[in-house]
């Protein structure tokens, strides 16, 4: 067997072994022995973000004279190695760890400060050339760090989601307008009611993607309220006065985030999570309107021969190990369930944003994985149903119209003509006999052919033709404005 080279480091609580060719340090090492839970490792929009303020602060920490140039310049060169995605496999922290994120930010502190240690000649585990408490993180806390380094990953990766919920609602839009004269019955109660058409159906899936989206863009916004230079517990303690609005700006230069600005209260912004809360909330949001979305196209595209059919979805893979030819609605029963998740996933949130105490809310690392997660996951199903199921759906214009017809939600707009009971009356004979309400008002003479025919005319009872186009220009100029969004 292999003997493992080692190199001696101590903390507070003693000393022990490293392994020789790891990055990381002692503090690191305790945590991946403390914390056997889930092998879940932190995201990379999480990790990225830590290094992203830990080079803000060298560069601040030289700026103010109290970082010697020469080891912030190897701090920030190691911190732009790990945001080009070196080094990730150092950060080895499981994502149910100690409160708050220390081992988290100890993880980033000892990583960035043994690879700075490198870069100026020195061995790793020497912690006089480059210090990771001293040097990597000096001015802050990990209860400011933490948070801040959670709000800018959270910022991050809601941009990916916003993108898949604009294509989402466009690709809707598209289908709205190719199904604008294709009539049908509406439903309520899951009974026939008043006629409608397909394109209209979908153009509210199409507006209520869009406001997922704006909720979402309105959230992330609350998140550019940082609580970087607070420390410890709000008071700023042991960082330099100009140290919290210094480290705004190079913040803001490094990421690329405008409208990053520091918290009037600091600290109210390191105890409270009510921006998480938000945020989550909003994904929760989204997921609950998807989850209605997807149902809706599962019923519309039931059958072929026994549901309503009114839709065809994309035949992906076959649906049934006994059942040859069934083919399922595969990619909206997955959306339905990574939906679940992210309702589960608020849950979790909720209960971590009101478990804080006094100045700190410990519960920080489960809401940063839950949060990332649900973004992450709704990501990449949002993407998936778009892809390789809205776009492909069609209509079947002929079942539509048949249920049009057959429907006694037609008799609703007869009222104006016939009057309510007279009407009630026509739609009761119809179902009993077996007639379309056009059937039994030419049969009795309740009306003439040319009078029905134009009370009737499906494009008259359901709105003007070619609405939709004129929606989906505005809906158009709306995204683009959008996507103007994007590096906010």
């Amino acid at each position: 067997m292999r003997k493992i080279r080692c190199r001696t480091e101590k903390d507070t609580l003693g000393a022990r072994c490293v392994p020789a060719d790891v990055y990381y340090g002692i503090q690191t090492l305790r945590a991946q022995e403390n914390f056997r839970i889930s092998s879940i490792a932190p995201k990379r929009e999480f990790i990225n973000s830590t290094a992203m303020i830990k080079m803000a602060a060298a560069k601040v920490n030289s700026t103010l004279g109290l970082l010697p140039r020469k080891k912030a310049r190897a701090i920030i060169r190691a911190c732009r190695e790990i945001i080009r995605g070196e080094f990730h496999d150092q950060f080895i922290v499981d994502v149910y760890q100690a409160g708050a994120g220390t081992s988290h930010n100890m993880n980033s502190n000892e990583v960035i400060a043994n690879r700075a240690i490198e870069l100026l000649g020195g061995k790793r585990g020497d912690y006089s050339v480059v210090h990771p408490n001293d040097h990597v993180n000096m001015g802050q806390s990990t209860n400011d760090t933490v948070p801040t380094a959670m709000r800018l990953a959270a910022i991050f990766a809601s941009r990916g989601l916003l993108h898949e919920l604009r294509k989402l609602e466009n690709a809707f839009m598209e289908k709205a307008c190719s199904f604008d004269t294709v009539i049908k019955s509406a439903r309520t109660h899951l009974q026939d009611a008043v006629p409608i058409r397909l394109g209209q159906e979908f153009s509210s899936y199409s507006e209520s993607v869009g406001k997922c989206g704006e909720r979402l863009l309105n959230a992330a916004g609350g998140l550019k309220t940082l609580s970087i230079g607070g420390t410890a517990a709000g008071t700023g303690m042991n960082a330099h006065p100009r140290y919290r609005r210094m480290m705004i700006r190079s913040l803001a230069e490094i990421t690329g985030i405008r409208g990053l600005r520091p918290s009037p209260d600091m600290v109210e912004a390191t105890s409270s999570m009510a921006g998480f809360t938000e945020f989550s909330g909003a994904l929760k949001v989204s997921a609950i309107e998807l989850i209605r979305i997807s149902n809706d196209i599962r019923l519309l595209s039931s059958g072929p021969r026994t549901g309503l059919s009114e839709i065809t979805l994309p035949a992906i893979q076959p649906g049934s190990s006994i059942m040859p030819g069934k083919v399922n609605p595969v990619m909206a029963e997955m959306l339905g369930m990574v939906c679940f998740q992210v309702i589960g996933n608020d849950t979790a949130v909720t209960m971590a944003a009101q478990a804080g105490q006094l100045e700190l809310n410990v519960m920080t690392p489960v809401i940063n994985y839950n949060i990332l997660q649900s973004t992450g996951i709704l990501t990449n199903a949002v993407k998936a149903f778009t892809g390789r199921c809205v776009r492909g759906i069609k209509a079947d214009r002929k079942k539509c119209r048949a249920y049009f017809e057959k429907s006694v939600g037609i008799a609703a707009v007869l009222n104006p003509y016939i009057g309510y009971e007279k009407a009630a009356l026509v739609a009761k004979e119809a179902l009993a006999k077996g007639l379309t309400i056009r059937e039994v008002i030419l049969q009795r003479r309740i009306l003439s052919k040319k009078k029905l025919d134009g009370i009737l005319d499906p494009m008259k009872v359901t709105g003007k033709t070619g609405w939709l186009a004129g929606k989906a220009g505005g809906r158009q100029g709306r995204l683009i404005g959008r996507r103007g969004e994007k590096g906010k």
